[in-house]
């Protein structure tokens, strides 16, 4: 005959009740650790890290954010070394940090080619030494509904603006993880958290980009050995590089475009202080995560009312 199920041992539940409590205990002690340092670091951020013996690597340097990036960078003794299509625009980059007295390396790349991201990296390493701090910068927005946008143009803005965030990060990562050191950091957007009109392709290709980051920094914090390598997403509103050709506001005090200049010191700042994301102003990345907390409905009416967006460029 089958042996009648045996009761459970009265002590070991017991034992099991007070492991889930005590779980549960260190669980909201962690949390509410978790908050106030967040709260003394919105009043007093984390100290800036030294990056004077960093080698970061620039993609997009030729012209725009990633040229000032590029500057400042190397005014902090970084060594800098950047990357872009226009061997014209990115030598004068290279050019300018020199005669600043800087360290600037100039290299070519179509940074959708993942054959040529292989070849770099590997003639970055022989040339200069190992990337500690990648910058993914280089970005394409083509602005108009998307029924008016060709095939070409969703398939070069998601080369542009996701696949070489990928090529790069897998080509870079594995010497990072092997010198315990790196820092990955990616320019998302504020159409990488609020979707907008005329932008269809370039908001998915953004909310890919917070996507990217966020799960790789969860894999990376599940690697048995802990590597020290460190994410950062900025969320930048409109900066001024031409790249967004037709913005409009109801407040253009408010909510007029970015400086690239001032962009690209922002965004240092960020990876200096080892920020998990920054938006640019600082308030709107707040001012979306409050939003969020309310019905969908109440967040369009926040856009209709500021009315800030890009006009199609047909």
């Amino acid at each position: 005959m089958p042996q009648e199920d045996q009761p459970a041992n009265p002590g070991v539940q017991l034992y099991n009740v007070v492991l889930i409590l005590v779980d549960i205990l260190v669980f909201f002690a962690k949390a509410t650790y978790n908050i106030v340092m967040s709260l003394v670091h919105l009043v007093a951020p984390p100290e800036a890290d030294d990056i004077s013996q960093d080698v970061v690597l620039i993609t997009g340097a030729g012209h725009g954010m990633g040229k000032c990036l590029s500057l400042q960078y190397a005014a902090f003794g970084t060594t800098v070394v950047c990357v872009d299509i226009n061997e014209k625009t990115n030598s004068e980059t290279v050019a300018e940090i020199k005669q600043r007295g800087g360290k600037a390396f100039g290299y070519v790349c179509d940074v959708t080619s993942r054959t040529q991201i292989v070849e770099l990296v590997e003639k970055i390493k022989q040339q200069v030494g190992v990337v500690t701090i990648l910058v993914n910068n280089a970005g394409i927005m083509p602005t108009h509904p998307l029924l008016q946008q060709t095939e070409q143009e969703i398939t070069k803005t998601f080369q542009i603006n996701v696949m070489a965030h990928f090529w790069l990060i897998q080509t870079l990562l594995p010497d990072m993880i092997q010198k315990n050191r790196g820092h990955i950091v990616a320019l998302s957007s504020v159409a990488g958290l609020v979707g907008f009109k005329n932008l269809v392709p370039y908001c998915g290709t953004k909310f890919a980009v917070r996507g990217i980051m966020e799960a790789l920094a969860e894999e990376i914090r599940s690697d048995p050995r802990k590597p020290n390598i460190k994410f950062t997403s900025i969320y930048p509103y409109m900066v001024d590089t031409g790249l967004c050709k037709r913005p409009h506001t109801r407040f253009p005090e408010l909510m007029k475009m970015v400086k690239p200049e001032d962009a690209a010191a922002a965004i240092i700042d960020a990876q200096r202080r080892g920020l998990v994301e920054a938006s640019i102003p600082k308030y709107l990345l707040y001012l979306n995560t409050f939003m969020r907390n309310f019905p969908l409905k109440n967040g369009q009416l926040l856009g209709d009312f500021l009315d800030t967006g890009v006009n199609s460029d047909l």
